[in-house]
């Protein structure tokens, strides 16, 4: 039988453990705290070395106790495991992104995007000094993100900082996938709005005289420009399209888009097919060669080389802030005009109609016109005849 007894300031253990005599310090002033010890180790050696409560006696015992109490029972400590580093969450999401990209839930696109951030986060953290993942808090992310917009804020292409949003949307999941597989107990990234949610910033389409200008000097890149303009795909989607996905017949492009992996069909626009006419009777291409080539390699177009090229068109027509995504806003804003329903151009983008009525149709002066209309009406609720289904049923009685 073991007890606890006072001896000095502190309590101590005294009693046999296997015919054994044992004194030592249970390393408290508290006699509940040395009664409840005492308790937990009696338990622990009934239990022999297998007992689960050596680890956490471990913690709560004097260092040469616990060595004492463990030799009796042959309890051996293992040794315990590093703290999870920064580069251990990078190889396993890596891991996992990659399972994902094999089993067509995630694009390879998305994946280079994701990698832009974590080497943005990693070289941050190397820069404070900083590995483990217990060691990044709420704190650090919030000094990376001042870190990264001054870099982001010094390339041309900055567009504000807006890329921030994505990079600590994509800190979000990675994180979320350690708390995920127990590496952290919580994510230190705290989102702050969708990325691209803000509807001010959204869509930007051209003025009927921008377009002008550009179609004007277009030059080498008409092709490229016309179908920009007459598709409304996105810039990954124009470098990518390929031959096989024009569909010559039915007069239209047929294509699994690359963000959101849906199917669109989209009837070509008579200038656009012509276009396209002439550089197929030009080139002769195979059915898996893209569309677009670079006109001063001759090679598949990318997209960072699509978007220099289109803002060169634009500082060749007078035309500010030209960037592909704005030819997109530019044919779902004219879709509207010419009297297409949200339905319709949610199809023929590949996107929600949640985001066109988002991003689009407040651009619409004649369907802003008819809201208006719909709400100025005298006719609603106030004006209900109380007494038509009476006067129904009475006229059906009559008949």
């Amino acid at each position: 039988m073991l007890i606890a007894r006072k001896r000095g300031r502190t309590y101590h253990l005294q009693g046999r453990i296997g015919g054994r005599r044992v004194r030592a310090s249970l390393g408290t002033r508290s006699q509940d705290s040395a009664h409840l010890l005492t308790s937990a180790i009696e338990r622990a050696i009934a239990r022999g070395r297998d007992s689960d409560s050596w680890p956490e006696l471990s913690h709560k015992l004097p260092p040469a106790t616990f060595r004492k109490l463990a030799a009796i029972v042959g309890y051996t400590e293992k040794p315990r495991p590093e703290p999870p580093k920064w580069s251990d969450l990078v190889l396993g999401f890596s891991a996992h992104a990659k399972r994902l990209i094999a089993c067509r839930k995630l694009r390879d696109t998305t994946l280079a995007r994701y990698q832009q951030a974590i080497s943005a986060f990693s070289a941050f953290l190397a820069a404070s000094g900083v590995c483990r993942l217990e060691e990044i808090t709420r704190s650090s992310i919030e000094s990376f993100k001042a870190w990264r917009l001054e870099r982001i804020l010094m390339k041309k292409q900055a567009r504000g900082g807006g890329g921030l949003d994505l990079d600590i949307a994509i800190l979000h999941r990675i994180f979320s996938y350690a708390q995920e597989n127990e590496m952290l107990l919580r994510n230190p990234v705290k989102m702050e709005g969708k990325p691209g949610g803000d509807p001010k910033g959204g869509a930007q389409p051209f003025q009927a005289e921008e377009l002008a200008k550009l179609r004007e000097t277009a030059e080498d890149d008409l092709l490229t420009f016309l179908l920009l303009r007459h598709s409304g795909l996105r810039g990954g989607d124009v470098v990518d399209l390929r031959w096989n996905e024009i569909d010559r017949k039915g007069r239209g492009i047929n294509r699994v888009t690359q963000k959101r992996q849906k199917r669109v069909w989209i009837p070509l626009h008579p200038e656009l097919l012509f276009a396209l006419e002439a550089e197929r009777e030009r080139r002769q291409p195979r059915p898996d060669e893209t569309v677009l080539l670079n006109p001063t390699t001759s090679k598949p177009l990318t997209r960072p080389r699509l978007y220099e090229r289109m803002k060169a068109l634009g500082k060749r027509a007078g035309v500010s802030h030209v960037h592909p995504h704005r030819f997109r806003d530019t044919f779902a804003v004219d879709l509207l005009l010419k009297g297409a329903s949200v339905y319709d151009v949610a199809k023929l983008l590949g996107d929600t109609v949640e985001t066109v009525e988002k991003y689009y149709a407040s651009y619409v002066r004649e369907l802003r016109e008819r809201a208006r209309r719909f709400v100025e009406s005298q006719e609603g609720l106030e004006n209900v005849d109380t007494n038509w289904t009476q006067r129904q049923e009475s006229e059906l009685k009559t008949q």
